[in-house]
């Protein structure tokens, strides 16, 4: 079990490096250099449009290597997905600025990020259900939390190396060729994922399946539908309180505000270091104390601190935008350390990969695509302290614990013992 983890958790930290990366840029640089046509709030939005594009992508990504993992097996899949997300990201470092081609530029940046997305969205998936379904009794929680801590680990692998360049470099070199560095990296990382991913053994649950679901996604529409919008709906929540801090709040405090770079990436990384060490911890309270509390709560504070965060954000000072992004995020990971576990002891395992997986990323398409661009709109009209933005995300908050509600608890028992919920 500790190599399966540790394998699952570099694979979703590569795969998460590459759709951090492109985040960060487009939060950075990536609108005076494709989109410079446009005013600067504009250019920011048209950048998280691109970025936008990428959530959309994911739900289709997990019907398709969703489709093969319940067909096929666990293992393929994050071979297939993890050279997909590799390649793209790599190629989206090499795509002229709009300067050289014109608008062809912003097209090509278009396209290569909806295959980010496509190869993520079957990523998930396949992460999560080989190290839970090899998880002994009563532990599912803890290891199938591995890959849940690897967006973290991608997060700050990502940031870190913008940082480094945002550090060394001017702002005319960073711009000119220092943002691409990042994207180039992300080649040598997946050749590394795709190594440590050679040797896993498959699922020993899809092993012990006699039936396949032939068209798994078709079994999923029609048995568990209301779970699938109850899930994505529930998980909306976390994606809008991730990408706030990490993607809407960078372009804010360095353009708005006038916070450097470099301070601002500081302080989301310290945030995000803490969320990340304490994953494997809120999991095991998970196993102990069940699912569906720990969202709950996670929830409950979230629909709390929204108000607090964008505040604390707004003072523009280190200390106390660290503090806000932090009790953001231990709202987050109260949450989604959980989920390893949780969605796919919603499912019966022979349309667990793509049940899970759609859910999942359905709720990257309505929490994570649009709280950038409609924080970003938000934040323009109005003064110093974006409380539109905090209103935006309690509401979000709120929605979520809906959601979450009606959703069941799944005992912390082996995992294909859960029952179903059909819709």
């Amino acid at each position: 079990m500790p190599r399966l983890a540790a394998a699952s958790l570099a694979g979703t930290a590569i795969e998460f490096y590459d759709f951090f990366v492109y985040g960060t840029a487009a939060a950075l640089v990536l609108g005076p250099l494709f989109f410079p046509t446009f005013s600067p709030v504009a250019g920011t939005l048209a950048a998280f449009g691109t970025f936008g594009v990428g959530f959309v992508a994911r739900p289709l990504g997990s019907i398709l290597f969703g489709h093969f993992g319940d067909r096929r097996g666990r293992r393929p899949v994050l071979v297939a997905s993890l050279l997909l997300t590799g390649a793209s990201t790599v190629a989206v470092g090499c795509v002229p600025s709009y300067g050289s081609i014109g608008v062809a530029a912003p097209v090509l940046l278009l396209v290569l990020r909806f295959l980010q997305g496509l190869g993520l969205g079957g990523e998930w998936g396949g992460a999560v259900l080989l190290t839970a379904e090899h998880a002994p009794a009563g532990r599912h929680g803890l290891w199938a939390s591995f890959p849940q801590a690897g967006p973290a680990v991608g997060f700050l692998l990502a940031n870190g190396v913008m940082l480094a360049l945002s550090a060394t470099l001017t702002d005319a070199q960073f711009a000119q060729w220092g943002w691409r560095v990042p994207f180039w990296v992300a080649g040598v990382l997946a050749l590394g994922g795709l190594w440590l991913r050679s040797s896993l053994a498959e699922s020993p649950r899809f092993l012990e399946l006699d039936d396949h679901a032939r068209v798994p996604l078709a079994e999923v529409v029609r048995g568990h539908w209301r779970l699938v919008l109850l899930t994505a709906g529930a998980l909306s929540v976390g994606y809008a309180i991730f990408y706030a801090v990490t993607t809407w709040s960078l372009a804010y405090g360095t353009e708005r505000l006038g916070v450097s770079r470099t301070v601002m990436l500081a302080c989301i990384m310290a945030a995000v270091v803490v969320k990340g060490s304490l994953t494997p911890l809120v999991a095991l309270l998970s196993d102990r104390y069940g699912r569906r509390p720990l969202c709950l709560l996670g929830c409950t504070g979230a629909a709390l601190w929204m108000f607090p965060m964008v505040a604390l954000l707004a003072t523009g000072a280190p200390l106390l935008m660290f503090l806000g992004f932090l009790g953001a995020l231990l709202a987050f990971v109260t949450m989604f350390a959980v989920l390893g576990a949780y969605l796919p002891e919603l499912y019966e395992p022979r349309v667990r990969c793509t049940g899970a997986a759609v859910g999942y990323n359905l709720g990257g398409v309505l929490g994570g695509a649009l709280t950038p661009i409609v924080a970003t709109a938000l934040a323009e009209h109005s003064g110093r302290v974006p409380w539109g933005v905090g209103a935006y995300l309690t509401g979000v908050a709120l929605f979520s614990l809906g959601c979450f509600a009606l959703l069941p608890e799944t005992r912390p028992v082996e995992v294909v013992a859960a029952e179903p919920v059909t819709g």
